[in-house]
């Protein structure tokens, strides 16, 4: 019987571990994520009657494996589709129309992380939430063991995952008691994969926003805010007659204001906000909320070959970043192909 050992609980670790179940159900999968929750930065919150997605805020229907994965072979109660355009603003804040949608927008009445409630539901894995990883070992008899923050060790496993983002893994990879000529390269290669961080304030206000687009987003990259979204857009998210939006930072004011006063940096969000968008009320939220996001969006892919050369020893990296864009569709997808390659070999 096949174990194998998965280290964080985002949208590819799922899909990775659907496909295992799916086609080893004798296999035995261990998941450990640090958090209480699942699906990585495509997370959701909810507070009172409102739902919202505030890391990753949808997912693209531009890959077809993907695109039958979530209306087929899960179950798609739930999903609703947002089909307001995304308009764009550039760095003095000015608004112009954006293209037609031209694919599917996805989430779910109950939020995107029923991505990996439901793909991890259709199997046995067996989940350790609140469990931080800390060292990697690689046994004479070539198996993986894993050893959370507290001592305790898990496996021995035939294969181990590595789902956290590129710098948490390359972390994993620099500790690890494995001797062998493909580590030192592979720690390079991951290490090696940018990085933006993104500080991100949902602004809650008890009015209904009249604006023609679902999302905002900064083209040139040069204003203060990259991202705005209207959360009352998705099915089930919002009551009728409020407002929800989702902001995110760029990546140099997240950097600059990361550790600040949470509150004083919903307020600065707030006034861009309010200015871009171009009606004054957006200034006084009457309910917030926060999130830092360090290892946010990766802006490449590493290198292939590093990774190949761990496969053979057993080792599995996963994740938007190692399919190279910063898309949820790119995470699932990548972790349906790292999944057939522990069935099914490369």
């Amino acid at each position: 019987m096949a174990t194998i050992g998965v280290v964080g609980a985002g949208a590819a670790a799922a899909a990775a571990t659907f496909v295992v179940d799916e086609a080893l159900p004798d296999a035995d999968v261990t998941v450990f994520e640090k958090s209480g929750g699942l699906c990585g930065r495509a997370a959701t919150r909810r507070h009172g009657d409102l739902t919202y997605d505030y890391g990753a805020n949808y997912v693209k229907s531009d890959s077809e494996r993907v695109s039958e994965l979530l209306t087929e072979t899960l179950d798609d109660d739930g999903l609703v589709d947002v089909t307001e355009r995304i308009n764009t603003f550039d760095e003095s804040g000015e608004v112009t129309e954006g293209r037609e949608p031209d694919g599917h927008k996805w989430s779910y009445r109950q939020g995107l992380t029923q991505i990996a409630k439901r793909l991890f539901g259709r199997t046995d894995a067996e989940i350790h939430r609140r469990t931080r990883i800390e060292t990697l070992r690689r046994g004479d008899d070539e198996t993986w063991t894993v050893v959370d923050t507290d001592g305790e060790a898990y496996g021995p496993f035939d294969a181990l995952v590595l789902n956290p983002p590129a710098p948490q893994t390359a972390e994993l990879l620099r500790s690890a008691e494995w001797e062998s000529p493909v580590k030192e390269p592979l720690i390079d290669a991951v290490a090696d994969v940018p990085f933006r961080t993104v500080w991100t304030a949902v602004l809650h206000y008890p009015f209904e926003l009249d604006l023609p687009y679902y999302g905002l987003v900064n083209t040139d990259k040069d204003h203060e805010v990259g991202w705005i979204s209207r959360e009352e857009c998705k099915a089930g998210h919002v009551p009728d007659g409020e407002s929800l939006l989702v902001v995110q930072a760029n990546h140099e004011w997240s950097v600059e204001h990361y550790d600040d006063d949470p509150a004083a940096n919903v307020d600065a969000l707030a006034a861009h906000t309010a200015e871009i968008v171009g009606d004054e009320r957006l200034t006084a939220p009457d309910w917030s909320d926060s999130q830092g996001w360090r290892y946010a969006l990766p802006d490449e892919g590493a290198l292939a070959g590093p990774l190949d050369s761990a496969r053979e020893e057993g080792l599995y990296c996963t994740g938007d970043w190692v399919g190279g864009e910063a898309r949820v569709h790119v995470a699932l997808e990548n972790g349906l192909e790292v999944g057939e390659e522990l069935v099914f070999g490369r």
